[in-house]
């Protein structure tokens, strides 16, 4: 989040709470603070009287903290902010030192260059320091009007600037969506430019479709309230507008409109589950229940698999998707099953082969023939299916190599060696026979499907698993833990880089079916110091006890069925 907040040019501050628990080591916190973020990192106050107070090392250089001295913390801060501003370092080099009332200006520039992170130290529950935090947040954080630039765009990625006035056409941007089934969809949005008041006109995005406001909220906690107006830098809120959605722009421009905030680059979902209604019959509920979900959150992603019918709900973490779920049963009244998502598994074949296969069926009146003459071969890997027609002589009707067509397709849907579809073939039909009588559609299809399993018996079938490319970003000493992890998953490394002084990027790649458990494994090797992402990287074959293992599991459904 840091590092995301430092690409935007946000302003970055940091609150260490609970600093009145008992045994809680402060100092370990902030020097493990340090050495992930810098320098930049300076306490603006300090705990004192035991805990129980904390004390402005701003404002002041004298007093007593319970964990550092309040003059150094003064002294540094001061210096970290004067070196910003050449005038200011020059008088400050000058005189010794510089009142804090007249370094505004030079901590919001600071605060906007990321020269400095101010921490501040609070126990909520006991309200130790939190008035004290919001005086920081009124007399040092940048104003709307003292802010960087806001990251409007064209299109085509031209910056727009915006003026935090009231006066200016509005622009504002929906950041979060909220589905409440008693008060409906709630978009909350914070305003850039121009003023939202009861009877405003607004456009969403590009729509010439007008949305007349009738009255502005604001959040108070969990709840909202009506307000009169929302300014530039106002956090507001307008429900039961359908067509709001996370990432909108409001605006009052009833010419072409081509604004929108550069794209926040969000981590991919690396955790999934599959998903099965709890009663029967309520997979079009469910479909609309995971809409409303995603709408409320970008980091989740859903898929379905034709093959297996089945819908996995993908996000951050175990805990994250448990937290959608509970919220999906609190607030929809809806319930699922849930299951590790499974393996895309898929089947090829490595070599050349011909098959055959004569369909004769006769029971009384008109019967059933096809014969049909067909050659397989495998392509490289991601190319897919081909079928090609070289039937010469009408041997085979036109009409009936659909047909044909279909049977193949039937098999390769199917699968071969253990039920999972099949990819990377070329079909060719070159031959057949065909009745002017008995000759018809059905037939050509059982043809087709059966000379493509005597092809396919010949042509070295196999099984390929997906492999998934890791990037892992950890710290440089867990370099070898994670190496030798990632080997006994059948992993390769296949580069390493190093970030900073202190972390290292890894490059690998893992067998997906490796991967259960090792976001939980990742964590505890590095103590949670590490973050990955993985996506897919290609089909390869799969060890050949793990196809014997489930080509057995498949034969002995066949022979259940």
């Amino acid at each position: 989040m840091m590092n995301w907040a430092e690409k935007r040019g946000l302003c970055r501050m940091i609150v260490i709470n609970k600093i009145d628990v008992p045994g809680v080591d402060l100092m370990g916190v902030l020097d493990q603070l340090k050495l992930t973020f810098g320098d930049a990192v300076i306490p603006l106050n300090l705990p004192t009287k035991g805990m129980t107070h904390v004390i402005d090392c701003y404002n002041t250089e004298e007093g007593e903290s319970d964990i550092m001295s309040v003059s150094d913390v003064h002294r540094a801060f001061i210096e970290r902010v004067v070196e910003v501003d050449d005038a200011t370092m020059e008088r400050y080099l000058e005189e010794g030192d510089a009142d804090p009332a007249s370094l505004h200006a030079p901590i919001t520039k600071a605060l906007r260059e990321g020269h400095i992170i101010p921490v501040c130290f609070t126990s909520a529950k006991n309200l130790i320091g939190i008035r004290d935090f919001m005086k920081v947040i009124i007399r040092h954080l940048p104003s709307p009007a003292e802010a960087n630039v806001s990251l409007f765009e064209k299109r085509d990625g031209t910056p727009i600037p915006t003026e935090p006035s009231a006066q200016m056409p509005v622009l504002a941007h929906v950041f979060k969506i909220i589905s409440d089934p008693f008060v409906g969809k709630i978009g909350i949005f914070r305003v850039h430019q121009g003023q939202i008041r009861p009877g405003s006109t607004l456009y969403i995005d590009d729509s010439r479709k007008p949305i007349k406001v009738n009255k502005p909220l604001i959040l108070q906690g969990k709840d909202t309230a009506e307000t009169d107006e929302l300014n530039p830098g106002d956090i507001g809120a307008l429900n039961k507008i359908d067509d709001m959605h996370y990432g909108a722009i409001l605006h009052s421009s009833i010419l072409d409109f081509d604004v929108r905030m550069k794209p926040l680059e969000f981590p991919q979902p690396m955790f999934g589950l599959d998903l099965t209604p709890l009663r029967r019959g309520d997979e079009s509920r469910m479909s609309d229940v995971l809409n409303k979900m995603l709408a409320e959150d970008p980091t989740l992603k859903t898929s379905t698999d034709p093959v297996l019918n089945k819908t996995m709900l993908q996000g951050l973490s175990e805990l994250h998707l448990r937290t959608v779920l509970d919220r999906m049963k609190a607030q929809f009244n809806f319930e699922v099953q849930t299951c590790a998502p499974s393996v895309p598994y898929r089947e090829t074949i490595s070599g050349k082969a011909e098959g055959h296969a004569r369909h004769k069926k006769q029971s009384g009146g008109a019967g059933q023939f096809g014969e049909v003459y067909l050659r397989v071969e495998p392509l490289a890997r991601g190319e897919g299916f081909q079928f090609v027609d070289e039937v010469k002589g009408g041997a085979i009707p036109f009409n009936f190599i659909p047909a044909v067509e279909k049977g193949v397709r039937e098999v390769l849907t199917q699968g071969f060696i253990a039920g999972y579809p099949m990819q990377d073939i070329k079909v060719t039909v070159y031959d057949g026979k065909s009745h002017p009588v008995d000759s018809k559609e059905v037939a050509f299809v059982a043809a087709g499907r059966k000379a493509m399993l005597d092809a396919l018996a010949k042509a070295s079938p196999t099984l390929l698993e997906p492999i998934a490319k890791l990037t892992i970003t950890a710290p440089t000493v867990t370099l070898g833990d994670i190496a030798g992890d990632l080997a006994s998953r059948r992993g390769q490394v296949l580069n390493t880089v190093a970030t900073s002084s202190t972390s290292m990027e890894i490059l690998a790649t893992v067998p997906l079916a490796e991967m259960d458990g090792y976001a939980a494994r990742l964590n505890a090797m590095t103590q949670g110091a590490a973050v990955f992402t993985f996506e897919f990287y290609a089909y390869q074959p799969a060890p050949m006890q793990k196809q014997q293992e489930l080509a057995a599991k498949y034969q002995r459904k066949d022979e259940d069925d």
